[in-house]
């Protein structure tokens, strides 16, 4: 096994080989090639002007009440730079909510107190983000060890009509209660209660909010079958969320020029929409690897397949720049949980009980944590086929959710 594929099974990243949730088993699966929709003409085009990231955000709360991109997915250059967009004084004058992926629902009330300033031990919140469905990716997230006690200490210095409230979007599950695979397939749909978390916390409330939460979840018109959480809820809410792609994958990947970044004021970390840009015109695969998903007869499709036509800028309004993508680094695995052998353990369990292959001893990690240390670097996985195996796990990942009943007897 490689020497850095325990951070890669600990943390999903934006362009994983493979990419396990509830939602779906999907896997990246095609070469990435650019594709320019006939639809618009290429020479109306024009390069994305960079404009200074915060200030670019912060402003797009006047026309939008969501923003939302991608965090804690080991990407340690987002995650620092929506630390900064947090920590600046005018962030809480323009948010109400920040909505995260790696929040379990049923742990909202211990949340709410614990970002009030209440008196509750850490122990006892690290659930809220531990103990969620996405155990490869939260469960080992030195980006929420930090954003919760963050918010907390900002609270204590704000009146109390601008604290910032933390809003969990993860299906409530309770771990102790699973022992069996198909003690998942209630959590199976995080889409779903994403949409519903947003529905009712924020839009119908008319609060803004900061979205963080893996790209996929966040696509305008996206997702398989009723599509991910933006899709969903911008039936109900169109034309209010802006949606931030966090890197740009495999684009520009090498050495190449990145040309949108040769315009006056090429600065980092910077703001390029999409929208009448020669980066809108391209396809979601220049980007990202297509995921494998399922049909409505749970049969193994190319996600990307049938919406040639759409383009980058149908599904994205802006990418974060934050410099070459060759320097972007790695999150560490925070020490707590590298020295948590209890945790460690019953994380263990979690993952073999999903299926997600790894490590099957703590030894094993402890020895794969080592030797992660020795490339700190952020670089797109290496393209590879998709195994029969891998196929077949997805089909009966869809099967389970569609006939969990029938499924649990065999």
């Amino acid at each position: 096994m490689h020497k850095r594929s325990i951070l890669h099974i600990l943390r999903s990243t934006f362009c994983r080989i493979v990419f396990v949730s509830f939602t779906s088993i999907s896997v990246f699966s095609q070469p990435c090639r650019a594709q320019i929709s006939a639809g618009y003409p290429v020479s109306d085009a024009q390069d994305a002007i960079p404009e200074p990231a915060i200030p670019a955000i912060l402003k797009a709360y006047e026309t939008f009440e969501v923003v939302a991109m991608p965090a804690a997915h080991g990407q340690k250059d987002i995650d620092d730079f929506i630390m900064s967009l947090i920590r600046d004084p005018r962030f809480p004058e323009a948010v109400n909510d920040i909505v995260v992926e790696c929040g379990n629902v049923r742990y909202q009330p211990i949340l709410d107190r614990y970002v009030a300033g209440e008196n509750v031990p850490f122990t006892e919140v690290q659930h809220v983000w531990r103990d969620t469905t996405v155990q490869q990716m939260c469960g080992a997230s030195g980006f929420y060890e930090q954003l919760y006690p963050l918010v907390r200490s900002l609270n204590q210095h704000l009146p109390a009509t601008s604290r910032l409230r933390i809003v969990a979007a993860d299906p409530p599950i309770d771990w102790n209660k699973v022992r069996a695979y198909q003690d998942l397939t209630p959590f199976f749909d995080r889409d779903g209660s994403i949409a519903s978390v947003m529905e009712r916390e924020v839009l119908s409330k008319h609060r803004k909010a900061l979205m963080l939460f893996g790209i996929f979840h966040l696509l305008h018109g996206g997702g398989p079958g009723e599509g991910d959480a933006v899709t969903r809820y911008e039936r109900h809410y169109p034309g209010k969320t802006f949606v931030i792609g966090g890197d740009f994958g495999y684009y520009s990947a090498g050495n190449e020029q990145f040309v949108e970044m040769n315009a006056p004021g090429g600065i980092w970390p910077s703001l390029l929409r999409t929208k009448n840009s020669k980066l809108g015109l391209l396809s979601l695969d220049s980007f990202m690897l297509s995921p494998l998903t399922t049909d409505q007869a749970c049969n193994v499709i190319d996600a990307f397949s049938g919406k040639s036509s759409k383009t980058v800028a149908d599904q994205i309004d802006a990418f974060l720049y934050l410099g070459p993508q060759k320097s972007q680094m790695l999150e560490p695995l925070p020490a707590d949980i590298a020295l948590d052998r209890a945790y460690r353990s019953e994380w263990l369990r979690r993952m073999k009980l999903v299926g997600l292959p790894g490590p099957s001893t703590l030894e094993e990690i402890d020895a794969q944590i080592v030797a992660s240390a020795a490339n700190p670097m952020s670089v797109p996985p290496p393209k590879q086929s998709v195994s029969p195996e891998m196929r077949l796990r997805i089909r009966q990942d869809c099967l389970s959710r569609k006939h969990p009943s029938s499924n649990a007897a065999k």
